[in-house]
């Protein structure tokens, strides 16, 4: 299969680092950070989840189950009444084997055992095609929103922290992941989730939240809301609102963008349900491996999609270079988007500041630049958007700094 690798955000403190950087000269990894299976409210086991997502073209999986890891040892009733029926058990068995799938009667109940991921992983896994990353969703809240956040490569499950505020909660949640990381001495990562999704969170309180620079640029799920309506702004404008708040005083700290699938829905592929396909990260990595795709990703070296793909993505010292792969019968229009300073003051957030249509294209830094990222509008429609979503196909690549 191919290999699954997680990403997002590194999670210690004050770390931050402006601009892509590393594996210049890699290739691209496709993969998706934010899945459920049966194990949480997922519909399918995770031998069909890595199924479908390999078979499609992906190389890494997170595993992302809400409060709880795959592991040790969980039974769900098959039947009428059951998480799953006797007809979704016989398809699982012709499709695996009889002897991979294991059930019994309890109390009266009949019932099929969970694999866990690491018996998944024997299954599936290859070296440098497909991997799978043991994940968790937190699953938090306060003041009435809901405050999600992916934990990538963790040891131990990390429940949730609790909190009055919503920036209490999301700042006990993330020093909770840090601890984990401090203390067992390994590379953990996380993202915001789903910030649109009830209005969870504002662009000035994702701003001024520390401990992660990622969050989700875009959602796959139904009901996330990533273009906003017409009193909330959608993960575009959310996205400069916070960056521009983030960098005008002189800082540092960028926000990179993830597009996730947060799958649940693997037997319809309504737009009413949450099923896989519909957006993606593709990490540049000089191998298929956890730490080379941790890296790049805490480097920002990765951009995100809807449908679009990139030949590369690169800046220098004095501008920043997109190249789109062509699709027969389809044409791109290449943004770059930024905020400026204007004698001191915040000009527009979020300015094209360049448009260019074709394959390719290159912005020279003026110097007055807060930062500059660039998103790629396909005049291809998304072929299975999420429910009142209706939208071009995109890519965004991730925000830099230019010297100033």
């Amino acid at each position: 299969m191919k290999k699954l690798v997680s990403l997002v955000v590194v999670l210690a403190a004050g770390i931050m680092i402006a601009g892509c950087s590393a594996g210049e000269n890699g290739q691209w990894y496709r993969g998706n950070t934010h899945t459920h299976s049966l194990w949480s409210d997922g519909d399918a086991t995770l031998e069909e989840v890595g199924d479908w997502y390999h078979s499609n073209g992906y190389h890494f999986l997170v595993m992302t189950e809400h409060d709880r890891i795959a592991r040790g040892e969980r039974w769900i009733t098959v039947g009428e009444r059951g998480r799953i029926s006797n007809q979704y058990l016989e398809d699982l068995r012709a499709r695996f084997g009889r002897e991979w799938v294991e059930t019994r009667t309890n109390e009266g109940r009949f019932e099929m055992r969970l694999k866990t991921l690491e018996e998944v992983k024997s299954f599936f896994e290859e070296p440098g095609e497909f991997l799978y990353v043991d994940g968790e969703e937190i699953s938090d809240g306060a003041e009435g929103k809901p405050l999600h956040f992916n934990v990538l490569n963790l040891a131990e499950l990390i429940p949730t922290q609790g909190g009055d505020t919503i920036m209490e909660n999301v700042e006990r949640n993330l020093a909770a992941v840090n601890e984990q990381a401090e203390r067992l001495g390994r590379t953990m990562i996380a993202h915001i989730n789903h910030t649109n999704w009830r209005w969870a969170l504002t662009p000035e309180q994702l701003a001024d939240m520390r401990g992660t620079h990622l969050f989700e640029i875009y959602n796959g799920s139904t009901g996330c809301n990533n273009y906003g309506d017409e009193t909330h702004p959608g993960m575009d404008e959310v996205w400069d609102i916070a960056l521009a708040r983030r960098l005008a005083g002189g800082g540092s700290e960028l926000l990179y963008g993830l597009a996730v699938d947060d799958t649940h829905n693997y037997h319809s592929f309504t737009p009413d349900v949450s099923h896989p396909g519909r957006g993606w990260i593709q990490v540049r990595a000089d191998e298929l491996s956890v730490e080379a795709i941790v890296q790049s990703i805490s480097a920002g070296d990765f951009y995100s999609s809807t449908g679009v793909d990139l030949e590369d993505v690169s800046h220098t010292r004095s501008r920043y270079s997109i190249r789109v792969q062509p699709e027969e019968g389809v044409t791109h229009t290449i943004q770059f988007i930024g905020t400026r300073m204007v004698d001191g003051v915040v000009g527009e957030i979020g300015e094209v500041l360049q448009e260019t249509s074709g394959r390719s294209a290159k912005y020279r830094y003026q110097g007055d630049e807060l930062y500059v990222r660039a998103r790629v509008v396909s005049s291809k429609m998304h072929e299975n958007p999420a429910a009142g979503e209706e939208a071009p196909e995109y890519a965004w690549t991730q925000p830099v700094i230019p010297d100033r």
